[in-house]
């Protein structure tokens, strides 16, 4: 239901001309895997000139001339913005892809070797190298339990205990 609303909501936003810049990061545990799978969506044009800017390239999602170039961009810009402490350990992120949906980027990263999650410590500050209007919105399930935070710039830094 929250998925659904989110892409009706994102696509109002692009029919308004986009004022707001919003990102959505979904991390989940997988206790069976023991990996945390997550996923980030953020609007394409955004990322797109986030990705120039920290590059100094041209980056095209949708039509990339040089994929693993891309892939490269991306894996890099992710790891620099977005940081995590599980059980108060920091950990990397493993770089899985992206997909374009329409107006929106899917990125999806994941940390392998994750038993268990009673404290998820998270640094997201996606996207604030470009918009000081940024919010980026945190979904977190473990063990079922789903918890939501969200992030409006300058703030980064949240903390999720389960």
């Amino acid at each position: 239901m929250a998925l659904v609303l989110f892409k009706w909501f994102m696509a109002g936003l692009v029919s308004l001309f986009h004022p707001f810049y919003v990102g959505v990061t979904e991390i989940n545990h997988n206790a069976g895997e023991k990996t945390l799978e997550i996923s980030v969506k953020l609007f394409v044009d955004d990322f797109e000139s986030a990705l120039k800017k920290s590059n100094n390239a041209i980056v095209d999602l949708a039509q990339p001339k040089d994929k693993a170039a891309t892939d490269q961009m991306i894996t890099r810009y992710l790891q620099q913005h977005i940081q995590l402490k599980v059980n108060g350990k920091p950990v990397s992120l493993e770089y899985i892809g992206y997909e374009k949906e329409r107006e929106a980027a899917w990125c999806y990263v994941q940390v392998g070797n994750i038993p268990s999650v009673s404290k998820l410590e998270i640094n997201n500050s996606l996207l604030y190298d470009s918009y000081d209007k940024q919010i980026n919105i945190m979904h977190v399930t473990v063990n079922g339990q789903r918890k939501s935070n969200k992030l409006v710039y300058p703030d980064t830094k949240t903390i999720f205990e389960f």
